[in-house]
């Protein structure tokens, strides 16, 4: 039977290790020794067991994206976005075509806003046995004005957001163009951390397979608008083309 919630193990979660916003906290990450249930590593990324798995009825599991505890999308080389891009999707598509769960989803938490509390930079992939997200998305999530387009792929400032009030979209129907999905997410990471407001720390990359495209999220967290919490009711704010304009003269 599909379920219409997710339940949350709230026992579990007091037991979790937080060190986004108390730096004190050991780094469950760092400590490599101390790591479990490994299921693949690639130099320094490691695909792991989540050891805390909240989410009941799921598969949860963890992408560590490098070593370096501070680093993050926006800094890394080209060369590891690349690779880090393509394995979290190939151990994605994986568990989709494994038969084994209704849905599969796959996102990353950045910053004390974002929904995460682990630190170190790392990425989450969770497989649903009774949740199917995608029947909660739609065509028109993905609608946006076009930041930078090239064969096969597009990056698109969203003109009907999810949530509100600014979300970038990496929209990929050429799938040997990952590479440059990967770029196009190190951008928007980086405009959203620098760029966007000063006080903003956090993001998530939400991803979709939607009809035969893989299609990326960006979206800047800030608290959440109570338009949104109470009624459902996104916004979208009314200066798209001035975003637009500053990502491409400090990108493109």
């Amino acid at each position: 039977m599909t379920q219409t919630h997710l339940h949350f193990n709230m026992q579990m979660g007091r037991r979790k290790p937080e060190s986004v916003i108390n730096r004190e906290t050991a780094c469950p990450f760092c400590d490599h020794n101390s790591l479990t249930d490994v299921l693949e590593q690639r130099g320094s990324m490691i695909w792991l067991m989540n050891k805390f798995p909240v989410l009941q009825e799921t598969y949860q599991t963890v992408l560590i994206e490098s070593d370096d505890c501070e680093g993050d999308w926006s800094v890394y080389s080209k060369e590891h976005v690349h690779a880090l891009l393509s394995f979290g999707v190939e151990k994605w598509l994986e568990m989709e075509r494994s038969g084994s769960f209704q849905s599969v989803l796959f996102f990353k938490n950045h910053g004390p806003l974002s929904g995460g509390s682990i630190r170190h930079p790392h990425m989450q992939i969770v497989g649903l046995n009774h949740y199917d997200y995608l029947a909660q998305v739609k065509d028109s999530d993905f609608i946006g004005k076009t930041i930078d387009k090239e064969a096969g792929i597009e990056c698109t400032l969203s003109t009907h957001p999810r949530a509100g009030f600014f979300e970038y979209n990496v929209v990929l129907s050429d799938w040997d163009r990952l590479p440059q999905m990967a770029n196009y997410l190190q951008i928007l990471a980086h405009w959203v951390l620098n760029h966007v407001n000063v006080r903003n720390k956090s993001y998530n990359f939400f991803f979709y397979h939607w009809k035969d495209k893989l299609i990326a999220k960006v979206v800047p967290r800030f608290v959440t608008s109570p338009l949104y919490v109470g009624y459902a009711i996104p916004q979208v704010a009314n200066n798209l083309e001035e975003i637009i304009h500053e990502i491409r003269r400090h990108y493109f």
